[in-house]
C-alpha cells in the first residue's frame, strides 16, 4: 500500500519482502518452526503488516508484549497462535481465553484464573516461562516440575510450550548464554523423565538464533533480526538480511543567513559564517530525538548536518555546502540516498541507545507507507 494523499510529507517506508525473505532466511538457518516478535507494533513496523508478511513467509506463530496487542492482531484477521510474552494478571484471564490467545503462565494465581474463565469447548493455551538468569520473570527451574504437576489438577489448561530468554546472547563473552542454555537443557531432560515435559521448548532470540544452534530447541524465537536489524554490534548480519524500514522527510524551505545567525529554540546554535538552512517537517513528537539529537540526515546523497535545537514539529540542517538542494528535495533520516546510507545501528549510537529503542520510538503520526 502506497500513500495517497498522506497528510504530511514525513513518511516511514516498510518493505514488507525483505521481512518475508528475512523470515524465510532464519528459518531455514535452524530448520526449526519460527515465532516471530511483534512487540512494540512490530518494533515500529507495524504489526499486522509484518503479522501477515511473516506468516505468509512461513512463521508458524507470532508474539507479543501484552493483551491489548494481541487482541489487535485478533480483530485484524491473523489467526495464528498468538503468544503474549508479558506477564498476565488474573483478571485479564477472561480475556485471553475469550481472544483465543496463548498465555504465558508461572504463577498459581493466574493459571487458576484462566481454568475458570476456560469451558469444555474453549481451552487455554499455555507456555510455561522459565528464569534460567535473566531475573525477571518466571519460575526457578526446580519450580517448574512441581508447577506442571499442579496445573494437571486444573481443567481447561493445556500446556503447549515451555520458555526462557537469554540475558547476554548479543555478548562477546557467551558464558552466561551457555549457562543459561545447559540449565534449560537439563530442565528439559528432567521433566522429559518425570513426562511432564511440554511440546514446544524455545529459548532462541534473534542473537541465539545467529550464533548458537544449541540454543534453538524446538523453535527459535527472533525479533530484531525479521526486521533485518542487528542484535548488537557484536552480532553482525549476514547479507541475506537486509533492513526493512527506511525514514523519509523533504525540505519545506530553504534561508540564507548571515554569520552569527541564531538557529531554533534558545539560539544554542549560532551561523559560523553565511550559511544555507534548510528546514524539514519532522521533529521529536514523530521520533527525531532532541537529547542526545539526531546528528544527521541525507540530502541528494549527501549527508547534511542538523543544527540547533529539534522542535516538536521541525528540525533544521546546514545545506552550505550542497549548493543544488531545493526546496521540496526528498530527505533520508534512516536509509539509503545514492551510496550513503544511515541505518539504525549509526543513529543509535549518537543516541546512545540501541537500534531496537530507535525503530520503535518512531512515532504513529509518522504514515507508514508498504512496500512489496
Amino acid at each position: 500500500m502506497r500513500i495517497g494523499a498522506p497528510d504530511r510529507p514525513t513518511w516511514l517506508r516498510v518493505d514488507l519482502d525483505a521481512i518475508a525473505t528475512n523470515i524465510r532466511w532464519l528459518q531455514q538457518l535452524r530448520g526449526v518452526p519460527l515465532m516471530v516478535v511483534l512487540k512494540g507494533d512490530g518494533y515500529g513496523h507495524g504489526a499486522v503488516r509484518v503479522a501477515r508478511a511473516a506468516l505468509g513467509a512461513g512463521a508458524s506463530a507470532v508474539a507479543v508484549a501484552t493483551l491489548g496487542e494481541g487482541r489487535t492482531l485478533r480483530e485484524q484477521g491473523i489467526l495464528a497462535p498468538i503468544l503474549v510474552l508479558g506477564y498476565t494478571p488474573p483478571w485479564q484471564a477472561e480475556a485471553i481465553v475469550g481472544l483465543g490467545l496463548d498465555c504465558t503462565l508461572f504463577d498459581d494465581d493466574t493459571a487458576q484464573a484462566l481454568s475458570a474463565a476456560a469451558s469444555a469447548d474453549r481451552r487455554v493455551r499455555v507456555h510455561i516461562k522459565v528464569d534460567t538468569g535473566m531475573a525477571r520473570l518466571g519460575l526457578a527451574p526446580n519450580e517448574v516440575g512441581p508447577f506442571l504437576s499442579r496445573l494437571r489438577h486444573l481443567p481447561g489448561i493445556e500446556v503447549v510450550g515451555i520458555y526462557t530468554h537469554f540475558a547476554s546472547a548479543d555478548a562477546e563473552d557467551l558464558t552466561q548464554t551457555t549457562t543459561q542454555i545447559e540449565r534449560f537443557r537439563r530442565l528439559l531432560d528432567e521433566l522429559a523423565t518425570a513426562g511432564l515435559r511440554p511440546p514446544l521448548a524455545h529459548a532462541a532470540n534473534s542473537a541465539a538464533t545467529l550464533r548458537l544452534p544449541t540454543a534453538c530447541f524446538d523453535m527459535i524465537r527472533p525479533g530484531i533480526a525479521c526486521y533485518g536489524l542487528a542484535p548488537a554490534p557484536t552480532v553482525p548480519l549476514p547479507a541475506t538480511l537486509r533492513p526493512a524500514l527506511s525514514f523519509h522527510s523533504e525540505i519545506a524551505q530553504i534561508r540564507d543567513h548571515p554569520e552569527g545567525t541564531p538557529i531554533s529554540y534558545g539560539g544554542s546554535y549560532i551561523t559560523r559564517g553565511n550559511s544555507r538552512i534548510a528546514t524539514i517537517p519532522v521533529g521529536y513528537a514523530d521520533g527525531l530525538r532532541r537529547s542526545p539529537a539526531w546528528r544527521e540526515v541525507l540530502v541528494r546523497g549527501q549527508r547534511a548536518p542538523l543544527v540547533g535545537r529539534i522542535c516538536m514539529d521541525y528540525a533544521m540542517l546546514d545545506v552550505t555546502d550542497l549548493a543544488e538542494v531545493r526546496r521540496g528535495d526528498s530527505v533520508v533520516l534512516i536509509g539509503q540516498q545514492g551510496s550513503e546510507t544511515i541505518t539504525a545501528d549509526e543513529v543509535a549510537t549518537w543516541l546512545n541507545t540501541i537500534s531496537y529503542d530507535v525503530v520503535t520510538g518512531i512515532l504513529p503520526r509518522v504514515p507508514r507507507e508498504v512496500g512489496e
